[in-house]
């Protein structure tokens, strides 16, 4: 549905799979600045969400050079077509390429013309081309489970593709000027996004955060959806074979955002390595990392102590493994007397979220640990002495250069470019400036508990940490570097020239 419309010409869009507008923090405030900070160019969002019941509405207040909104929700069983009975069609066969990561995806699957034309929305749910389409992968692959509890997962993987081509298709028809796609992942985003650009002839632009497909591996592999239990598998690490080709699907959308994207951008090197082994050619791929406007945590530097308390700044989800924090609270608090805060959106995971308040109080921790919801985060870094992260994957997390810029250590997991904002590492120089924090291994409550203690209680180490993480922010994470690096990106793939624009 389309919310808000200037009647302007879009320099650029951006497709949003599940964060901005609709959800603050992390990507959605990355896409925020560069919106607010190429004032010159106008903008335009399609959003895509799960359902409509997920999101508590439009999060961000929207800036001028926003002229074009459209959010839409994959999961709207409202929206499907009355079921009718039809052959189908035999091109449904092609969608086989999506499971399998040993063949090649077809070009066609990548235009527009097979989700509206060959295969509609109606010839696949309904078609009897289809029923056997599925009966074929369910017998090729020795599921267990009952055939119409795998009809109706499989199914319902496919579905959100004709959703996506029907966003796309609506774009299409309003004819709007374009000059460039930006997609924050790949997954339903960057398989619009590469819809588009075929169907448009327009450069598209694809940015990773983290990795798309490693993360939904996470959720894949974490749930408890899948019911087969096959346990004469030959598959060496377990896995159900219903998750292997939910995850090949993952992978195939991927690789053809890899494919279709004109440039692909990360966030440190080796999530670049990542992109390249799963398909992304490597003369696309460039290096762009995050920055933060430094001089907004000044007021936290002048403030910043070893004050005893510990803050997980994210949202309340299981990646980012707030149990462990949890844990290491009540391990922390055997040895010294500190409070933990955990500061973010509660809603996106209710059930998770139940979870993490009844360890709480199993651990007896109702005094010593607390949620706060979304809260601004100078004035939560302000109060702590420790910022942390206990995820099980990050790409570039913000929260880090924020409380680095405050002068606050920081505590993180060795995932993502964690430890090369901790450590350094994007140059020997980097290096040399010394420790921000302290790396810890994924899911260890005691190490996270000792490096907690440390940094609360060595003063020296604590305020060495300090210096370290302000420099590195100020020599190599400036909001100016970064905004300049996508405003020279931004320009090349438009085709005009760039030049030195004012910086906000």
């Amino acid at each position: 549905m389309v919310v808000l419309d200037r009647n302007k010409k879009i320099d650029i869009l951006f497709i949003n799979e599940g964060t901005y507008p609709m959800v603050r923090g992390g990507v959605a405030d990355w896409i925020s600045q560069l919106i607010l900070g190429n004032p010159d160019i106008n903008f335009g969002v399609i959003f895509i969400g799960s359902s409509e019941d997920d999101y508590e509405g439009i999060r961000y207040d929207l800036p001028e050079n926003l002229v074009f909104l459209d959010i839409n929700y994959l999961f709207e069983e409202a929206n499907l077509p009355k079921s009718k009975e039809l052959q189908g069609s035999d091109e449904v066969y092609k969608l086989k390429h999506f499971l399998s990561v040993k063949k090649n995806i077809p070009e066609e699957l990548k235009t527009l013309q097979f989700y509206t034309e060959k295969v509609t929305l109606e010839k696949f749910l309904y078609g009897r081309k289809t029923w056997y389409f599925l009966e074929d992968i369910y017998l090729e692959n020795n599921l267990e489970l009952p055939f119409i509890e795998f009809f109706w997962t499989v199914r319902n993987l496919f579905l959100p593709l004709w959703k996506v081509a029907s966003i796309a298709e609506d774009f299409v028809r309003r004819k709007k000027s374009l000059r460039l796609i930006h997609s924050p992942s790949t997954g339903y985003a960057g398989f619009m996004s590469s819809l588009l650009k075929k169907e448009l002839n327009v450069p598209f632009l694809l940015t990773e955060h983290g990795i798309y497909v490693k993360e939904r591996k996470i959720d894949i592999l974490n749930s408890d959806i899948f019911r087969s239990k096959d346990i004469f598998s030959t598959n060496p690490f377990g896995i159900d074979p219903l998750k292997v080709l939910w995850i090949n699907f993952f992978i195939n959308l991927g690789k053809i955002s890899y494919g279709c994207a004109d440039k692909i951008t990360s966030l440190y090197e080796d999530a670049r390595k990542v992109q390249i082994s799963l398909g992304a050619p490597s003369e696309k791929t460039e290096v762009i990392p995050n920055g933060i406007k430094i001089e907004k945590f000044n007021v936290v530097l002048k403030m910043a102590s070893p004050k005893p308390v510990v803050a997980l700044i994210g949202r309340v989800v299981p990646i980012k493994d707030v149990k462990t924090f949890i844990k290491a609270v009540k391990l922390l608090n055997t040895k010294i007397d500190v409070k933990g805060w955990v500061v973010g959106p509660t809603d996106e995971d209710p059930e998770y979220y139940q979870e993490c308040l009844n360890l709480v109080e199993i651990l007896g921790l109702e005094g010593n640990l607390e949620f706060l919801g979304f809260q601004n985060v100078v004035d939560v870094l302000k109060e702590v002495g420790v910022s942390t992260l206990t995820s099980i994957s990050e790409g570039m997390p913000l929260v880090v250069l924020e409380s680095l810029a405050g002068g606050i250590p920081f505590v993180a997991t060795d995932v993502g470019a964690c430890r090369q904002l901790i450590y350094g590492g994007l140059d020997e120089e980097d290096v040399k400036l010394g420790k921000a924090g302290i790396v810890v291994p994924v899911a260890s409550p005691f190490e996270t508990a000792r490096a907690y203690e440390r940094l609360l209680t060595d003063r020296a180490f604590w305020t060495n940490c300090s210096r370290v993480g302000r420099k590195r922010v100020e020599y190599y994470y400036s909001f100016d570097k970064f905004l300049l690096n996508y405003k020279r990106l931004y320009s090349s793939l438009m085709g005009t020239e760039w030049q030195e624009y004012p910086l906000n």
